[in-house]
């Protein structure tokens, strides 16, 4: 159901990576009831359309509140989406039913962003990491042997696999849950703000780890955040959403050095510069007011409530997602993007 006044986003087409995607969605859209029995329908993800291939990252980015994590909700489908697609290497899962599903999590899993709460408190190490085996038809001996496998590429002692998550620091917890998430070898790991709980030094540690394994494993990645500078560190493509959609994607270089769209420049005037002499200098971008409502989006453009550069088409024109420069590998959705 479509909120009052909020007609859909039109169908987008990104350009793809390189290789062959991986993972393919296409218009996805999560649309939840209202609270009340007469509140508008709160359309949390409107029309999101990007690809990830095979040992790719992908940062999704933007503030609380944007959809990032309901997206990548639907992806592991913990969410079963009101539209669109999700294509996972050729075959359309979107509404898979749940035993069809139990062969394909061998191959899609997901980090989760607080590593405690994520953790069952009543199981230990071994049975958390092995669980995943389990659920798959593996014997226990062989479950476990593979735990301690996973306790040792992750960094942790193997000796310590029969304690209890209480018992671990919180980035030694976000290491037990990604090695539950390559329990089953997977090719894609949806990482779900895996480092913004954590302290700064121990945010560099676990970046560093998944950087490895995915260096070993030749894993993909869906790495959401708000944290851009994480997002610069790990990301080969960046897709900035806002309000439920992506108003801009494209490679790194190109977005972090030469933004298009007005969110994007504001997001990263906000990110701090390490040069002080750099940091006193530089422009910052104050958005106007707080993001709309989602059960209640400005009509045209969403953004030109809080865009400085906003003229009579963005209040009534919703702009498509669209190619920023013939010939760059980079979308905008603006009427008035930035020159490259």
């Amino acid at each position: 159901m479509t909120p009052v006044g909020t007609p859909p986003s039109p169908p987008t087409e990104p350009l793809s990576p390189p290789a062959d995607p991986l993972l393919s969605v296409r218009d996805l859209t999560m649309t939840f009831p209202g609270r009340r029995s007469r509140s508008a329908p709160v359309r949390a993800v409107d029309s999101v359309s990007f690809d990830v291939a095979a040992g790719e990252t992908l940062g999704l980015v933007g503030e609380s509140g944007c959809g990032k994590s309901t997206t990548g909700r639907m992806i592991v489908r913990l969410l079963e989406p009101t539209g669109g697609s999700v294509t996972y290497d050729g075959r359309d899962i979107s509404h898979l039913a749940q035993r069809e599903l139990r062969p394909l999590r061998r191959e899609i899993q997901m980090v989760f962003q607080d590593p405690h709460s994520s953790l069952n408190p009543r199981q230990t190490v071994a049975r958390i990491i092995s669980d995943p085996l389990l659920v798959q038809g593996s014997a226990a001996v062989d479950a476990r042997r593979r735990a301690v496998e996973l306790m040792e590429l992750v960094g942790l002692i193997p000796e310590h696999i029969d304690r209890y998550p209480h018992e671990f620091s919180g980035g030694q917890a976000q290491r037990i849950g990604i090695a539950r998430s390559l329990a089953t070898s997977p090719r894609l790991v949806v990482a779900d703000e895996p480092v913004s709980a954590l302290d700064v030094s121990v945010q560099a540690q676990i970046v560093n780890l998944m950087e490895r394994l995915q260096r070993e494993l030749g894993l993909a990645y869906l790495f959401i955040a708000h944290d851009l500078s994480v997002v610069k560190r790990v990301c080969d493509r960046v897709a900035v959403m806002y309000l439920g959609r992506i108003v801009e994607i494209g490679p790194k270089e190109r977005v972090y050095t030469a933004p298009a769209h007005p969110y994007t420049r504001a997001l990263l005037s906000a990110v701090p510069l390490p040069d002080p002499v750099a940091e006193r200098g530089r422009e910052r971008i104050t958005l106007l007011g707080d993001p709309p409502s989602p059960a209640a989006p400005p009509p045209g453009c969403t953004f030109h409530p809080r865009c400085a550069k906003a003229q009579e088409i963005c209040r009534s024109e919703a702009p498509t997602l669209s190619v920023a420069t013939p010939g760059e590998p980079r979308q905008v959705a603006c009427h008035f993007p930035e020159a490259a």
